[in-house]
């Protein structure tokens, strides 16, 4: 994973009073006007690590989506502004997805946050990992082709 850069840094640094409760719900509402359904929102703190972040995973045509959302480390101890901001830009990034997914479509538009077979989202496998993953992806969405063999209508497997 690539160094997070400081909240200060960062859009929507104490630019509101809103809670993360307020914009995950702008988020999911986002989610569900699309068509989709969320199957789970959390927010998750490892305090060994010191890492936060939130998580939404929704379903969309069949298909499940997992955003995984970091809270930024700060320069102080300013973290519940941290997390306003955190909450914040997961919706603008939601809401902007959900604009692209009107346009080019709702696989394409979350394509980076696609579950794979495997657990894991597109963005977290390597270019190799995804191509040995898409026969895979592809296999559950194809219908089988079929075939006729004297008569007999086969169906062929992808394997």
């Amino acid at each position: 994973m690539h160094e997070l850069p400081f909240a200060e840094d960062t859009n929507y640094w104490k630019t509101g009073q809103s809670s993360p409760d307020t914009w995950t719900d702008k988020a999911i509402a986002q989610i569900e006007h699309l068509g989709g359904e969320v199957l789970t929102y959390a927010f998750g703190h490892d305090h060994a690590r010191g890492r936060q972040g939130f998580m939404l995973e929704f379903a969309i045509d069949g298909e499940v989506f997992k955003i995984v959302w970091p809270v930024l480390p700060t320069r102080g101890k300013d973290n519940r502004s941290a997390r306003r901001q955190s909450a914040t830009l997961l919706y603008h990034d939601v809401k902007a997805r959900c604009i692209s997914a009107a346009i080019l479509g709702k696989r394409a538009a979350f394509f980076s946050y696609l579950v794979l077979p495997d657990g894991r989202t597109a963005a977290e496998v390597a270019t190799p990992a995804l191509a040995d993953a898409a026969p895979e992806m592809f296999r559950r969405q194809l219908p089988a082709p079929e075939m006729t063999v004297d008569g007999i209508v086969r169906e062929m497997r992808l394997r």
